[in-house]
């Protein structure tokens, strides 16, 4: 049985009548090829270099086809196939597209500067306080520029939707999925982790309907048993929401709407600090798509914490 995708809100040429004119539709695009959607077909070198590209908004790499080859290390030959695979006549198009974008990188301030800390020599003390605070503000001018509207609503139209919600998310994206379930669960009540306590995967994805949804989280390099429970919710079928960071995680091709969100800094691991924060934009976001049920909600909250004297 396949997995049934809903409507576009927003139609999309295909690349074949017309390619891509903004780096919006280039990631819609990506999305649908990792979907399996579009009539393009790239090779996992082509793809993998897509969804790079699509991260260097503004890089100086960008200017020419050596240079961005290098820093994807990949052949010049790739990126012209690459661009005709696309719809562009050649790299040249594709490259405008790109450009037009923005010159100047998102946060690139910040980067430079912590790029000048680091050639004074080693990180100590406030410096690296500094330094890693800078890097996930970038991140977060980069989530705002791969924000993808279509992509949001529908993710926020599904969760307000569903009958049911479960979050699965395994090691650092634990903690991101039970901050997830938390604020949902302060709008509406049918909200869980899947496998809570330990009472088994195979139990919990059978246990989901048709129209419940099941929010997915994992980041490079993606978790094997996340990508596993993707793919055996996706044969239910039940509608699967994506957080994860780039448009070529094997999350996408069984969601139904994605949100990419980056993460790169030099934290020991991966930073969650924007993936947080796009989890406040769904909660809030969930939270005005049903107005009325949200006031109901919070005040009983608020009349239970008063009841039971939670707070001082």
């Amino acid at each position: 049985m396949t997995n049934p995708r809903p409507p576009r809100s927003i139609p999309v040429s295909t690349p074949r009548d017309k390619p891509p004119q903004s780096l919006e539709q280039l990631r819609d695009l990506m999305l649908r090829i990792s979907r399996g959607e579009s009539d393009v077909v790239l090779g996992p070198k082509a793809h993998a270099a897509l969804a790079r590209i699509l991260e260097l908004q503004g890089n100086p790499a960008l200017l020419s086809i050596t240079t961005l080859a290098q820093a994807l290390a990949v052949n010049p030959s790739t990126l012209t196939r690459l661009a005709r695979n696309l719809g562009y006549s050649g790299f040249g198009a594709f490259q405008q597209v790109l450009l037009n974008a923005s010159m100047a990188p998102p946060g690139a301030f910040y980067s430079q500067q912590a790029a000048k800390a680091l050639a004074s020599g080693e990180e100590q003390g406030t410096e690296a306080l500094f330094n890693l605070c800078r890097e996930n503000q970038a991140n977060i001018d980069r989530f705002l520029s791969m924000h993808d509207d279509v992509q949001f609503r529908e993710a926020v139209s599904l969760i307000s939707s569903a009958p049911r919600v479960m979050i699965y998310g395994i090691r650092q994206f634990h903690a991101f999925a039970t901050f997830l379930v938390y604020g949902l669960r302060l709008i509406r009540s049918d909200v869980h982790l899947l496998d809570s306590n330990a009472l088994g995967l195979a139990e919990g994805i059978a246990s989901l309907d048709r129209e419940d949804v099941l929010i997915l989280a994992s980041c490079a390099p993606y978790s094997r048993q996340v990508a596993e429970v993707a793919t055996a919710a996706s044969k239910k079928p039940v509608k699967i929401v994506a957080v994860t960071d780039r448009a070529d995680s094997p999350l996408i091709k069984m969601s139904h709407a994605a949100i990419l969100v980056p993460h790169e800094t030099r934290f020991l691991s991966n930073s969650l600090t924007t993936f947080i924060l796009a989890a406040e934009c769904l909660i809030n976001a969930c939270a005005a798509a049903r107005p009325e049920e949200t006031k109901i909600a919070l005040a009983e909250r608020d009349r239970l914490i008063t009841d039971l004297k939670i707070e001082l």
